[in-house]
């Protein structure tokens, strides 16, 4: 059990979500997270880091979104589901921009990219999986 699921299942707040898919969209959520921003600071340590500007600017822009998501995510007493939504919808597609970025500097060898850009769609996975139940 994921720490995510161990606190839903502490709140005394009753959510709107199935409480597996959350607690899998929020673990997702911190370990993207944790990814990119490891990523960034490998792309860092590269012998070119003028062609890693734009990964390095995805993955701290998708980073800091994924953070932000599981936060909001992490907050169930009085939700807004709007605000949800679009934190969702705005991770998802963070978490697509930096995986599809990463994806290509992974498949040329850069190992932190490649497990980077895993984790980018697990995210996103969980984020569109997420967004299909508040429908």
């Amino acid at each position: 059990m994921t720490r995510a699921a161990a606190m839903l299942d502490t709140t005394p707040a009753t959510y709107g979500f199935d409480r597996d898919a959350l607690a899998e969209c929020i673990a997702a959520c911190v370990e993207c997270a944790q990814a990119c921003t490891a990523c960034a600071d490998a792309c860092l340590s590269e012998s070119d880091v003028a062609a890693m500007r734009r990964c390095i600017r995805l993955d701290l822009d998708c980073a800091d979104v994924c953070e932000a998501t599981g936060r909001v995510l992490s907050r169930q007493t009085a939700y807004d589901a709007d605000v949800t939504r679009a934190v969702l919808e705005a991770c998802a597609t963070a978490c697509r921009a930096c995986g599809d970025e990463c994806a290509t500097h992974g498949e040329h060898g850069m190992e932190h990219c490649r497990v980077c850009a895993e984790a980018c769609r697990r995210c996103e996975r969980a984020c569109r999986a997420l967004l299909a139940a508040t429908s």
